[in-house]
């Protein structure tokens, strides 16, 4: 293990330890340093790669700080490794998804509120007439598809597992908006499985809820494995 791993280690600690906690500052370099027994160059090192874990936070002119630390700010790394992959391993992160999202919507049919219901109504009100249109607006209609799956992961109450599942749904944009494009009908399918959803978390319908969403996913994955050998989601 390099110096900078060992000193990543140390500060990890002191985080799990409590001895740093959401918020804190860090003490000033030359001290923590000391105590760590590594350079200021390394401690520098270890700060930059926890800072792009976002597990710290520099502030120019005040010192360093310990971020949130909520799951979906030291989860969002993964969205980033999901869009480096846009090839056939698409399909894994669908699979992936498959195997948690149906978990967060049944969670979630005990324990959205009515106004998250409202707002997911306006949301496919939006849709609906967005695929009403002569010409469909398949960036807006993926947009608004993320933005309705992303309220459902929140409301399942796991703040963890909701942003697991919207790292892997992030990455599957482009594959979403190819098919919209491709595949005639797509558009209205997704919408009325969206309703179909919807119908399920307003009557508290856990099994149901859970049914409906796996549903919509595996139609979606079913597309790409027919797909994926003739095309590309670039």
């Amino acid at each position: 293990m390099g110096l900078i791993d060992e000193a990543v280690d140390r500060l990890k600690e002191m985080l799990i330890t409590g001895e740093l906690g959401p918020g804190d500052r860090l003490p000033v370099e030359k001290d923590l340093a000391a105590r760590l027994g590594v350079s200021r160059g390394t401690l520098r090192e270890a700060v930059r790669t926890l800072s792009a874990m976002r597990v710290l936070s520099t502030r120019q002119g005040d010192g360093t700080y310990v971020t949130s630390l909520a799951p979906d700010m030291l989860l969002a790394a993964m969205g980033f490794v999901v869009d480096l992959h846009q090839d056939a391993t698409v399909l894994q992160f669908f699979q992936v998804r498959r195997m948690l999202e149906p978990q967060a919507v049944a969670l979630a049919a005990h324990r959205i509120s009515e106004e998250t219901l409202e707002e997911l109504e306006q949301l496919l009100v939006d849709a609906e007439e967005l695929v009403r249109q002569p010409e469909v607006d398949h960036t807006a209609l993926v947009e608004n598809d993320l933005r309705f799956h992303a309220l459902v992961n929140e409301a399942s109450g796991n703040p963890v597992l909701a942003a697991v599942v919207e790292g892997m749904s992030g990455g599957t944009t482009r594959a979403r908006i190819w098919r919209g494009k491709t595949d005639a009908g797509a558009a209205e399918r997704t919408v009325g499985e969206h309703r179909a959803i919807l119908t399920a978390l307003r009557a508290r319908d856990a099994d149901r809820a859970r049914l409906r969403a796996e549903t919509h996913i595996v139609e979606v994955e079913d597309w790409l494995i027919e797909h994926l050998s003739g095309g590309s989601p670039h």
